[in-house]
Formats: C-alpha cells, structure tokens, sequence
C-alpha cells in the first residue's frame, strides 16, 4: 500500500513538473480594502444589535504556477483585517429639540492568511478573465475593540486590546472565491479582483452555548505579476 501510495505521488510530482516546464512562474502583489463582518446566530433574532461590516486594508505577495494553458496554482502569504462592528443609536427629545445620540463598537484583529487557490483562466488574449477558489488559513497576531460615541460631534476612538485565549479563536480556517481581470502591461500583467471569504471556525468558544459566529469578508484589490527570472 504505501509503494502505491509513493508511486502516486512521484507521478503527481512528475505530471506537476511537466506541466510547469513549459511556462514561466509568475510573481506577483496586490493591495486594496477587505470589508469584514461576522454570522449572527439565528436565535439571537432580535435580542443583539445587527451586525455591520467594518473596512480595512488587505494586501499580499504570492506566485502563479502554471498547470495547463488555462489553469495554475496560486499561493498567497497575504495580511488582511478582519472584524464587526455594532451600532446603536437613540433620539432624546429636549424641549423640543432632537438629539440623536449613538455609538459604534467595531471588533477589528490583524491577521495573516495563507490562501491555496486554482486560477482558472477564462479566455485567452491581452485582457483575460479569470476565476479563483480554494481553501484558506488565517492566524490572528492582535485584535482590538474600538469604541466611538456620537451626539452633536464624533468623540475619538477608544481602544481596547483582545486578549485571545479560551474565548476567542485566534485561528480561522475557511474558503475563497472570486473574479478578476488580468491585462498585459509590459513584461507582466496588471488585475483587478474581487473575492469572497467564508471562515469555518466558530470564532467564540464558550463551554455551554454554541455561539456560531463565523468571519466573512468581501475584498477588492489591485495588483501587478510579472515572470520570474525576466
């Protein structure tokens, strides 16, 4: 069984390296904005606020591996912040004049995400359309809750640092998928992307209560690859 098993993957291994002698590796970066937000549990209904998206930057470094004419391999090293945010608001009526009062609680962590994605190319050309998918896996280095209140002025932030620990994960393991436009400029290419990000883990751990939030995130970046060793 295992001679079977070694004897596949030196075929994988050598399939993978015939497919990939014929193009070049591309390298690549790309930068742009990551727009967080989070599952609400159903039984929650009503009884918490709505949840709310919270923007933040995102960018990576990664390669593009050739595996066919259409398909390559594509993995990233990519930082990205994720997050919540709450927002309640109330009107106080005095003496006739409305004062709306309000207040926004932003969860906000720093993270490093390892996504493994196939690049399928849809077409062939100068401007090429093209579709991503794959698993992630992203660590949380920090995180922080930001408290902002509103009346007649917008107060400044006050931050609060997350201690992760028993409560709250700092790992997420989850899946992207997206699309993009690649165009040839120069020796490389110039895209723009937009990709969805679904994490799986319960992101707070609690013994008794299985409080089922889960990170979400829609992203849009920019970026430029170009052929290794050009």
């Amino acid at each position: 069984m295992k001679r079977i098993v070694l004897a596949g993957v030196i075929a994988f291994l050598g399939l993978f390296v015939a497919q990939t002698s014929f193009a070049q590796v591309q390298l690549g970066i790309r930068g742009g904005a990551n727009w967080g937000f989070a599952s609400k549990p159903d039984y929650l209904g009503s009884l918490t606020p709505s949840f709310h998206p919270t923007a933040g930057p995102t960018g990576a470094i990664f390669l593009d591996i050739p595996l066919s004419d259409r398909v390559s391999f594509r993995p990233e090293i990519s930082y990205v912040q994720k997050g919540v945010s709450v927002k309640q608001s109330l009107d106080i009526n005095l003496g006739g004049f409305n004062l709306p009062l309000g207040a926004t609680i932003a969860y906000q962590s720093q993270n490093i995400e390892i996504p493994l994605l196939a690049k399928f190319n849809l077409s062939d050309g100068p401007v090429q359309p093209y579709l991503i998918a794959g698993p992630a896996v992203s660590y949380a280095l920090d995180g922080r809750i930001r408290t902002r209140a509103t009346a007649l002025i917008t107060t400044q932030p006050i931050d609060v640092d997350v201690n992760y620990g028993d409560m709250l994960s700092r790992w997420d393991i989850g899946a992207v998928g997206g699309l993009g436009l690649s165009m040839d400029a120069g020796v490389g290419k110039f895209f723009i992307e937009g990709r969805y990000t679904q994490g799986f883990t319960r992101q707070i751990q609690l013994p008794v209560v299985n409080v089922n939030v889960r990170n979400r995130g829609v992203a849009v970046s920019l970026g430029y690859s170009f052929p290794i060793g050009y």
